[in-house]
């Protein structure tokens, strides 16, 4: 599209796709606030190994002129995850949790085009971290509501960043603008962000089996 910036074709191509995302039992009942603490923390520990691979991917490419400025050092979340794994699961945390089969198959996804194809670095690394600026602001104050968690404290690290979440996203979509992408490019990574947004409805579809909750309650 010729009359806007990547930044904007890519929201407006993936935009049902992202709603498909929010669309799991298990979402709707975490930002209604139906999810005790033990059902909140399985999905932070499905998180945990999708960004421990993002964040080694951003490692890997450190040196790469497309895909490292990308991967702002405040954006990272694995410290914050674990913090929370460990105010949830205790210090052994790393020994009591596990993958289910979605994030397993997540987690292959990123292995497969995160650490060579910087595009596909950035389709996956957009996909959780703009996520989490932007609707991971508003169910970080429902599960703090709901969980009775004070804003900030463990339990919640993971949706809070040290800066303003608009000054990253800003910043993150002149990048996307300014990118050296031609058409076709553009197009694999669009495919790539859809299928990003079904690899983590995917993982919430699961949760919500395994939980057994109920969409119309």
């Amino acid at each position: 599209m010729a009359d806007q910036g990547f930044a904007a074709e890519l929201r407006t191509a993936t935009w049902s796709d992202h709603g498909d995302n929010e669309g799991s039992s298990y979402m709707s009942a975490l930002v209604e606030g139906r999810l005790g603490r033990a059902e909140y923390a399985v999905l932070v520990a499905q998180l945990h190994p999708v960004y421990d691979l993002l964040e080694e991917a951003a490692d890997a490419l450190s040196a790469d002129p497309v895909a490292a400025p990308f991967a702002f050092d405040d954006l990272r979340r694995r410290a914050a995850l674990e913090a929370d794994l460990a105010y949830f699961y205790g210090p052994d945390w790393a020994d009591r949790i596990g993958r289910n089969q979605a994030t397993r198959r997540y987690c292959e996804r990123i292995k497969e085009v995160c650490f060579a194809w910087p595009g596909g670095f950035v389709a996956h690394h957009y996909t959780r971290y703009l996520g989490d600026l932007s609707g991971g602001q508003y169910i970080a104050r429902q599960v703090e509501r709901s969980l009775g968690i004070d804003q900030g404290e463990d339990g919640v690290r993971f949706y809070r960043f040290p800066g303003k979440p608009k000054a990253y996203k800003d910043a993150y979509r002149a990048l996307l603008d300014a990118a050296p992408w031609d058409a076709g490019e553009r197009a694999k990574i669009i495919d790539e962000v859809r299928l990003a947004y079904r690899l983590n409805a995917e993982v919430t579809t699961e949760l919500s089996r395994e939980l057994r909750i109920d969409p119309a309650a």
